[in-house]
C-alpha cells in the first residue's frame, strides 16, 4: 500500500476537504462563465474571468497534492526522489497561479481601457494618448506578459530559491538555500512583492468603478472588489497562520473565507453582463 497516512491527521482531512469543494467550485465558476457568458457575448472579459478559475483549480490541485499527500511517500523513493517531486508540484502550483493571474491582468486590462469609438473620444493631452488603439493594445499585452515570465522563473529558477526550509531540514539539510530574512529568496520575493503588487489591483480597480457608476453597475463592480478582497484575504491569512503555526484555524478559516469570496464574485456577476 502506498499510502500509510502517517502525516495525515483529521485536521488535514477537514482543511483538504474543503479545499476539494473550493476547487469543485471553482471549476464550476469556469464553467458558467465560459458556457453562459463568454460563449452568448464574445467578449475577452468573460474568457478571462472563466480561465482565472480555471487556472486557480489546477493550481489548488497541486497544492492539495504537494501538502497532504505527497509527503505519504516516504519511504517508497529516495528522500532526493521525494524532494524532487515535491519541488516539481510546487512549481506546478506556482505557475498555474500566476497563469491565473495573468488572466487577472486580462480582466484588469479590459477593464481600464476599454474600447473607446471615435466619435466619443474628446479627450487631449495623456488621456488622448493612452486611447489610442496602439498604445492600449501594447499596454494590455504587458500586462499580460509581466505574469507569464514571472509564472515562467518560478518553473525554471533554482530550487535554492523557493524550496521550504522545513522541507530541507527534514530531507537533505546539506542543501544551501538562497534566503532573505530566513526564508526562501524566491518565494519571498513571489509572496511579498509581486503577489500583492499584482493582486491588489484587481479590488482596487472595481472600488474605483464602483465609484464611477451607479445602480446595477455600481452593485456589481462593489461585490466583485468585496469578493476579490475576501479571496485574497483568505490566501494571505493560509500564509500566515502557516507560519504563526495555528494548525486548527488555518485548517478552517482560510477555506471558509476562499468559499465566500466565490459566493459574492457569482452573486456580483450575475446582476448583467459588464459593458
Amino acid at each position: 500500500m502506498i499510502f500509510q497516512f502517517v502525516y495525515f491527521d483529521i485536521w488535514d482531512a477537514i482543511e483538504s476537504g474543503l479545499y476539494y469543494t473550493i476547487v469543485g467550485f471553482y471549476f464550476l465558476i469556469f464553467a458558467y462563465f465560459l458556457l453562459m457568458r463568454f460563449r452568448t457575448s464574445k467578449k475577452y472579459y468573460w474568457l478571462y474571468f472563466s480561465l482565472l478559475f480555471l487556472f486557480l483549480a489546477a493550481g489548488r490541485v497541486f497544492f492539495i497534492v504537494y501538502y497532504f499527500y505527497a509527503p505519504e511517500l516516504e519511504g517508497t523513493m529516495s528522500d532526493l526522489e521525494l524532494v524532487g517531486l515535491m519541488m516539481m508540484l510546487y512549481r506546478c502550483a506556482t505557475f498555474s497561479t500566476w497563469m491565473g493571474i495573468t488572466c487577472l491582468m486580462g480582466v484588469f486590462g479590459t477593464l481600464i481601457l476599454p474600447p473607446i469609438p471615435e466619435e466619443e473620444n474628446s479627450e487631449t493631452g495623456i488621456k488622448k494618448f493612452l486611447r489610442q488603439k496602439n498604445v492600449k493594445l501594447t499596454l494590455k499585452i504587458c500586462l499580460i506578459v509581466i505574469p507569464i515570465i514571472v509564472g515562467i522563473l518560478a518553473l525554471t529558477l533554482s530550487d535554492a530559491l523557493f524550496m521550504d526550509p522545513d522541507l530541507r531540514d527534514q530531507y537533505i539539510p546539506s542543501f544551501q538555500l538562497i534566503t532573505v530574512f530566513g526564508y526562501p529568496a524566491g518565494r519571498f520575493v513571489l509572496n511579498f512583492i509581486f503577489l500583492p503588487l499584482m493582486m491588489l489591483v484587481t479590488p482596487i480597480l472595481f472600488v474605483y468603478l464602483a465609484l464611477k457608476t451607479f445602480g446595477v453597475l455600481r452593485r456589481s463592480y462593489a461585490l466583485n472588489a468585496i469578493g476579490f478582497f475576501i479571496y485574497f484575504s483568505g490566501r494571505i491569512t493560509q500564509g500566515l497562520l502557516e507560519t504563526l503555526g495555528f494548525p486548527h484555524v488555518r485548517a478552517i478559516l482560510p477555506p471558509l473565507l476562499i468559499l465566500l469570496s466565490l459566493l459574492i464574485i457569482v452573486i456580483a456577476n450575475n446582476y448583467e453582463q459588464l459593458r
